[in-house]
């Protein structure tokens, strides 16, 4: 029997939408402001998982220039049929007060990894869209609806309309199918059909610790439905000793081997030794995650194996194991003319006026841009964290002239919330390794005056940051051997959904490389690799 250990897709990898074709699953998920836009993972087990492609790669696609923190892409869905993947997103421009913004869009591919069609607007009533195909060849979109009335409650319902694919737009009149259950907050509409019912899938309860499944049933597309017996499907709300938490926004699939799984979010929050458990209940740094459940039926009704609360360790699939080789290299020497997947910048492609891997071959040259508080146009390239305890690591030569330019290491959750370790500029000192915060938008140098000076005859300084668990501390070499740590603990529960005060909560904390230059002379860094390492 194959046991998986959940989660699946470790790491920032919320609003899993499963699909199958044929023996292959694929598992779309959000990636809000980071691009490219979407990341789909590729299994044959439904146990090991690797990170397939990311389909909204051109700026024709996604423009997210400007867009606030959190916003950007939300809750994609793919399905597959007539042959080819369809994916729908939303694209989010405003998070905050009365309003959500945001635009729907369907893409298309024969293959996951080909290159993905343009962008065929929808609508923009509301987000987390998704598209059912009918078994007569119809095809119906679904999204919940936003209420901006200050005196309604935001969320209004699940809207129906059909789409067609000869005028490649909506059709008809959008009807309310489904307002929801007094948790409220409903989102995340997925249309299913078995045994001669339509079942809708949806997320209540906000995407925190009250997070929750509830799927509803109708005979007819239409509705009216009814709600599960034993509603919610899933949730973590009273099982507050569960480590996996937040489970809610899930997704269906029937198998080639005649079984059922649920894909989920959820999240786990750092251990609490010293703290109550319930209020707050915790803070998740490695951000929403995506686990699996074993699903059975009932009197034609869904139910988790186990229970509605989610499980560590569940019983696979009768499929036979298929391990995938490691999809991002625990060194990369930045030998390849493009970026692993895995790496990602903040909104925008990064052209080569600002990133490079040719200009100086063998290192990932960033064209220094703007600040990491820059909504626009930063030079910033990372990857998730997606354990408690890691190692990462880089080498970097930079020749500053002002204190305006930096390059280094970076930890970050968005713009209010990191932590940067650089090289800079002094005018007394000259090169010199700085630290500075961002702590909701309060700014501080804890090295204050004491910044350490570079050797001049250095050319490349070496940094790293080690994650242990709860806190996180940089160091560097000047000769790549002999490491000194500098010692200051970084709270690494400030780099999640659950710290943050405003501009949104729905990503996670990534390490990577940074070079800003303030000045405008855009100074280049030559970053020669990056080491992420896990512990």
């Amino acid at each position: 029997m194959t046991v998986i250990q959940n989660p699946i897709l470790k790491g920032f990898n919320p609003d899993p939408s499963i699909c199958r074709n044929g023996e292959d699953y694929y598992i779309a998920v959000s990636t809000f402001e980071w691009f490219p836009g979407v990341g789909i993972y590729h299994s044959k087990d439904l146990k090991n998982w690797r990170l397939a492609a990311r389909p909204l790669n051109r700026w024709s696609q996604l423009n997210m220039m400007g867009n606030p923190d959190s916003g950007g892409v939300w809750a994609p869905a793919l399905s597959y049929s007539d042959g080819k993947f369809w994916l729908i997103f939303t694209d989010v421009k405003v998070t905050e007060g009365s309003w959500k913004d945001c635009h729907n869009y369907l893409v298309t591919c024969d293959t996951i990894d080909g290159e993905w069609s343009e962008p065929i607007y929808l609508n923009s009533s509301g987000f987390d869209p998704s598209l059912f195909h009918e078994e007569d060849g119809r095809k119906y979109l679904v999204n919940m609806v936003w209420d901006n009335r200050v005196y309604k409650h935001d969320f209004y319902g699940i809207a129906l309309q059909e789409y067609s694919v000869e005028k490649q737009q909506l059709i008809g009149k959008p009807s309310i199918i489904f307002k929801g259950t007094d948790v409220k907050l409903t989102e995340a509409p997925h249309l299913y059909k078995e045994n001669g019912y339509y079942y809708l899938l949806t997320a209540e309860g906000g995407t925190k610790y009250d997070h929750q499944a509830t799927i509803a049933r109708s005979k007819t597309l239409e509705g009216p439905y009814e709600v599960h017996p034993d509603n919610p499907l899933i949730t973590s709300m009273p099982y507050p000793r569960n480590p996996l938490q937040k489970a809610g926004h899930a997704s269906l699939v029937h198998t080639h081997t005649d079984e059922w799984f649920l894909v989920h979010l959820t999240g786990r929050p750092l251990p609490k030794t010293e703290e109550a458990l319930l209020d707050p209940r915790g803070y998740c740094p490695l951000g929403r995650e995506t686990a699996i459940q074993r699903m059975e039926w009932k009197e034609d009704w869904p139910y988790v194996v186990g229970g509605n609360q989610p499980s560590l360790e569940i019983e696979g699939p009768d499929m036979p194991e298929h391990p995938w080789e490691k999809d991002f290299p625990e060194k990369d020497d930045f030998d390849d003319t493009t970026l692993n997947h895995h790496f990602q910048t903040l909104r925008i492609p990064l052209n080569d006026k600002i990133l490079s891997l040719t200009d100086n071959p063998g290192h990932l040259r960033l064209y220094g841009k703007e600040s990491l508080t820059s909504q626009f146009t930063q030079a910033y390239v990372a990857r998730r964290w997606q354990s408690f305890t890691f190692t990462a690591e880089t080498k970097l030569s930079f020749q500053p002239n002002s204190f305006q330019q930096g390059a280094g290491l970076v930890n970050y959750y968005n713009t209010k919330n990191w932590t940067g370790f650089h090289v800079t500029w002094d005018e007394e000192k000259g090169r010199v390794l700085d630290i500075v915060t961002c702590d909701n938008f309060t700014f501080d140098q804890p090295l204050r005056n004491e910044q350490i000076p570079v050797p001049e005859d250095v050319e490349d300084v070496y940094m790293k940051v080690d994650v242990h668990t709860e806190v996180y501390r940089y160091s560097y070499s000047f000769d790549g051997s002999s490491w000194t740590e500098i010692p200051i603990d970084f709270q690494s529960h400030k780099l999640s959904d659950d710290y943050v005060n405003s501009g949104g909560f729905f990503t996670g904390a990534f390490v990577g490389m940074q070079c800003q230059d303030t000045s405008g002379q855009n100074l280049p860094a030559d970053f020669d690799y990056f080491v992420y390492k896990e512990h």
